[in-house]
Order: structure tokens, then sequence, then C-alpha cells
């Protein structure tokens, strides 16, 4: 009879993640139920937490917000004022009508959300009876590039020229500081040229990286998403590769009981089926940075194992992220266990195609199924 040490490590050193599968499965003919939890604890210890990682490791791509796209902005606006020495309101004008994704850079420049300089613009616009411009105009010219009016782009001028000067708004005081008195706009546009031409003290730099948080533009701008992260990676690993899926959250959940003949309620996060049709696996995920959340959740797990069963052994997979997962004892060993070793972080996820029986389903996704798998929800 094997011992814990040798089984765990059997299940840990297997070559394939359906060996390790076939390891599990053993546990229960070598060893009393006595031995189990530590057995899955120790397997999770050591072949499932290394792979963990905190959500706030990962961020969404969002291309707006990356450096080539600033980057090619900063350098249409620096080319145009000549590193922000001729910035006279007809340039600024010209400059915005001919690429009007510098105004992303402008903008950034001066610190002020969309919402926030389209409110300026309200006041330059009111004193000049020209248009005002709205905030979704000024993310349809940074993002798209689409055309701004005569007036609209007068009127951005002139905003931007007011706020530089500091005609547009007063003085705060009670404590307050304006937004303009940071390294590249304390002095007007000639702190921005001396910034261009000269660069800028690393110590700075930092600075207003602390201002305004790490991240923190991209972060916010793709906050609807974060309570999807795990499921938008599954989502997209599934549509790369062809694999047959439905993302439940999008769809009625009396219709997948029916079609699938679910019965726990709600259903698993995604149901993984044939070209017949046929559900041929479940899979759930779960991010969680909590221990004692983790904890709960991991009864989730539970309930789809009896699932899993009461269909004929449907295999169930798992998706983890989050440091909750690294209390192995009462949160991911059990996953281990009921999923029988299917657990997945975000690091190793391209490995689940390797796993019975999605290497049978790769490049079986019809046109059909990618119509209603495609039917997915943010919420």
């Amino acid at each position: 009879m094997a011992t814990v040490n040798e089984t765990v490590e059997a299940i840990v050193q297997a070559p394939t993640w359906d060996q390790r599968v076939a390891q599990i499965r053993l546990v229960s003919q070598r060893h009393g139920t006595a031995e189990h939890s530590r057995i899955f604890a120790d397997v999770a210890r050591e072949a499932y937490v290394p792979h963990l990682a905190p959500d706030f490791a990962y961020i969404h791509e969002a291309p707006f917000y990356e450096a080539p796209y600033f980057r090619a902005a900063y350098v249409a606006a620096a080319a145009a004022t000549s590193d922000f020495t001729v910035v006279d309101e007809t340039t600024l004008s010209t400059t915005i009508t001919d690429d009007p994704r510098t105004l992303l850079v402008f903008r950034t420049i001066l610190g002020l959300t969309k919402a926030e300089f389209a409110q300026a613009t309200v006041l330059v616009a009111e004193a000049t009876e020209r248009a005002r411009v709205s905030a979704d105009k000024i993310d349809s010219l940074e993002r798209n590039g689409t055309t701004a009016t005569p007036d609209q782009a007068t009127t951005i001028a002139q905003t931007l020229t007011q706020i530089m000067d500091g005609s547009l708004f007063g003085d705060p005081g009670g404590g307050l500081r304006s937004k303009q008195a940071k390294i590249d706009t304390e002095n007007g546009w000639s702190s921005a040229s001396n910034l261009a031409t000269t660069g800028v003290p690393y110590a700075d730099f930092l600075h207003q990286r602390h201002y305004g948080g790490a991240y923190r533009q991209v972060l916010d701008a793709t906050s609807t998403k974060r309570g999807n992260l795990i499921e938008d990676a599954v989502e997209q690993l599934f549509l790369s590769a062809g694999v047959p899926y439905i993302r439940t959250g999008a769809h009625d959940q009396a219709e997948i009981a029916r079609r699938f003949e679910l019965q726990v309620q709600p259903a698993p996060d995604f149901v993984i089926f044939d070209d017949s049709g046929s559900l041929r696996g479940i899979l759930e995920c779960k991010l969680v940075n909590d221990g004692g959340t983790a904890r709960d959740k991991a009864l989730r797990f539970e309930r789809l194992r009896g699932e899993s069963i009461r269909l004929g052994g449907i295999p169930l997979f798992a998706v983890l992220s989050g440091m909750g997962w690294t209390r192995v004892n009462d949160t991911l060993g059990p996953v281990v266990r009921d999923t029988e070793g299917r657990v997945f972080t975000l690091a190793t996820l391209g490995e689940i195609l390797t796993v019975a029986p999605l290497p049978t389903l790769v490049n079986t996704m019809t046109m059909a199924d990618a119509e209603i798998s495609s039917n997915t929800s943010d919420t």
C-alpha cells in the first residue's frame, strides 16, 4: 500500500494532466478517508499554489491606453507645435483639425478627464457663443480620430489656451491647489516645452505616477471587466481553439437546464459540448482574494461534483485566481478533490486544451456554435 507521500508525489509528478487525473482517482482505493484531506491539501500546495496570482497582477488589454497609441499621438502633437513652443490658438485648432488624436496629449498635459475637459469647454463656449464639445465627442476625437467642426476645434483651442495661461479657472484658495500646479504645467506651455526638449527627472516622473496611481486610467476604463477577468480569458481561449461552449451567464438558465439536463442552480459558468450537442464538460471560474471567501466558494465545487456524477461522470473543470486559494486545507484541496485535479489558473490556462475531452473538441465549433457562444454578458 502506497504511503501518503508516495501518492502525493505520484500525482504531482504525473507527466500529463490526464495521468494526474488518473492518479487522483486512485486515492480512494489506496487510502482511507482520514488521509484524503491531507493528500489533497499537499497536492494543492505543491502542484497548484505556485501558479496562483492575485487579480491585481493583471490588467485587461486596452489599446487606447497602451504606449504605442499614446506615443503616436504625442509625436503628432509635438511636431505640430514644435515641441509645444508654438501654441497659439490657430496652431492648436489646426493641429486638432488635422489630427484629432492629438487632443489626447493636450488633455493629458492638463490633467483633466474627458468629462472635466468637456465642462471646461462649456465655460469657453458660453463666453464666445461657440460650439461646446461633449465628453462623447472628445472620446471620439481621441480614440477614433473623428473630425471636429471648425467651431469645435476653435473652442478646444481656446479652452487649452485659457487653462494653460491660468485665465479660465481662478485661484482656488481654501487649501485647494490647481491641477495645473504640476511639473509640466506650473509655468504654462513653457513647462511642457521644457520637459519635451530636456526630459524629466525620474523622481518627478514617478511622483506624477504616484499622484495618478499605477495603471489607474486603464483600470478605471476596464472596471466593468474586472469581475469577469477569468471568464473572459477562458472564453477567448475557447474561441481561438474552436471549442464549442456556452458561457451560461448570458443565457436563460431554464434553457441551459433543458438543453443539457443540468439541475444545479445557477448553472456552471461554462458548458462544453460536442458537434452532436452532447454535454462533454462543465467549467466554473472563481476569483477570490480572501481565504474565508474561498472556503465558501469551494463548497460550490462540491455541488458541481455531485452534478457531474449524476450526469454520468461529466468532467468538471475549475479555473481559479486570487490569493484566497493559497489556503489549501479547506479551500484549494477540496477543489482539487472535486475536480479530480482539473484545476487551472491564468498561468496554466492554455494547458486545459490537453485534458480530456478537450483535445477531441478543438476546431469543432460551427458558425452556429460561435454565434451562440458569443452571446455573452458583462454582468
